[in-house]
């Protein structure tokens, strides 16, 4: 067996790896990159392997920096299956067809304004391209195993977000895991990560590999955050994963306004994407910790805003309110327009509630930006910026060590991924120190023969 890293190598985005066995050749996630130039750029760049010779591909969720890709794959030849648990499925087909559209959108709007130096510009790909990739989604149970040739595949359920897993993979002689994003022990909606005892190699997440989450209860630090834009009458801006991040703010909004601890204000979720993905919730209730009754209540925190006049129409509107819109790193979608708006007044807040990948807007006004461009100009940003990290869906390095603390017998070697530089270098520092392993932090498109 051996592994090509072809991302998620000194980044957080563009998770590929191509395992082969024999003749079997198998793509574990197949994601876009995101953030800085020089990453997109590799988005538009011929693919390091034949799509055509690729057999299949296992997901481990459906978050675009592991999915989103999958759709050019398919235009350029993959003709295989895609095997996920049913919940990404169900999610991707929600997300992927956005994806596409927003390229759309993003190039319609770029040969308006003529702001790309392209001419045209051209979408990476089309919804219509993102459509035809869903035919070839085979949706598999958790802990079923499933033959792909040469090699078999198993997904391991792993608390990043609705329906993610980890991935196994085997051969005759060899057995091969990959984390995924790991979710946490104690999330409030999904359950915690399932134990993994044993594996020949890991592929492991470091997202946070250098960083532990704040410990003190989200709840209350999110109620203080808007009691502060409410003083002011100001206008909370929350860029969100609209799969995961929405979900949980709208649950503690909920919360807390159940309980009187925030005013009722009005909240919006300018996101049709997200209202879809907070339905699937209902769809697979073995799959978190929420109740029918606490499904709906999260359903009903917000105001569902679906069109863009219903959007464009917040931007009129005046404070206080909050408003939750992809993307999550202010990347693209609907919340650029929101932070064109809101972010040159220092009555409003800016709320970040997950990772922000360098080179990314969310990046830039976290580390203090004071003006960000938005559709070819420069927009100041005045606003308070803050970051809610104790909300993210990824394990922080001490909850990572102790998932790994279940492993019978060490790795050979345990690869660390899906990290920038510091905190790859972090975790792979804290794995040798604790247990002693073999670890090593992979370059870009290198390719590793595991004996």
């Amino acid at each position: 067996m051996d592994i090509t890293f072809l991302g998620a190598t000194g980044t957080v985005t563009g998770s590929k790896y191509l395992v082969g066995s024999g003749k079997s050749r198998i793509l574990v996630d197949c994601g876009l990159f995101q953030g800085y130039k020089h990453l997109r750029l590799r988005n538009r760049a011929p693919f390091s392997a034949d799509p055509k010779e690729i057999d299949a591909v296992v997901l481990t969720h459906a978050h675009i920096d592991h999915s989103g890709y999958l759709p050019l794959l398919v235009k350029n030849g993959f003709s295989g299956k895609i095997y996920c648990s049913a919940a990404t499925r169900d999610l991707c087909a929600i997300l992927l067809p956005d994806s596409g559209h927003l390229q759309e959108e993003e190039a319609r709007y770029a040969n308006k304004r003529g702001s790309s130096k392209h001419r045209p510009a051209l979408p990476l790909y089309t919804l219509d391209d993102a459509q035809r990739a869903l035919q070839q989604f085979t949706p598999v149970a958790f802990n079923k195993e499933v033959a792909l040739g040469g090699v078999s595949a198993r997904l391991i359920p792993n608390g990043h977000m609705l329906g993610s897993g980890c991935a196994l993979l085997k051969d005759h002689h060899t057995s091969l895991l990959f984390s995924g994003d790991l979710g946490r022990p104690n999330d409030l909606i999904l359950h915690e990560p399932a134990a993994v005892q044993r594996a020949d190699y890991l592929v492991m997440e470091s997202t946070y590999g250098n960083r532990r989450h704040d410990p003190s209860d989200p709840q209350i630090a999110l109620a203080e955050i808007i009691h502060r834009t409410v003083a002011r009458h100001g206008v909370m801006v929350i860029p969100s994963f609209a799969v995961g991040r929405a979900q949980t703010l709208l649950y503690y909004i909920h919360l807390l306004k159940a309980t009187q601890a925030i005013p009722d204000i009005p909240v919006f979720l300018d996101s049709p994407m997200a209202a879809d993905a907070t339905r699937i919730f209902h769809e697979h209730r073995a799959l978190h910790r929420l109740s029918d009754a606490q499904c709906d209540a999260m359903c009903r925190a917000a105001h569902i805003v679906n069109s863009p006049e219903e959007s464009k129409a917040l931007d009129r509107r005046h404070g206080p309110m909050i408003i939750i819109s992809a993307s999550g790193m202010a990347t693209g979608g609907r919340v650029l327009h929101h932070l064109k708006t809101f972010a040159p007044d220092a009555r409003n807040t800016i709320l970040f509630a997950g990772f922000q990948a360098g080179g990314t807007r969310g990046a830039a006004m976290l580390n203090g930006a004071e003006s960000i461009k938005i559709f070819g100009e420069y927009v100041p940003v005045r606003a308070e910026v803050v970051l809610l990290d104790n909300l993210s869906a990824h394990a922080d390095y001490e909850e990572i060590l102790d998932w790994l603390e279940h492993f019978e017998r060490a790795p050979r070697t345990t690869f660390i991924t899906h990290g920038e530089p510091a905190a790859a270098d972090a975790l792979r520092h804290h794995i040798e120190e604790r247990f002693g392993w073999r670890v090593c932090v992979p370059d870009y498109l290198e390719k590793v023969v595991l004996k």
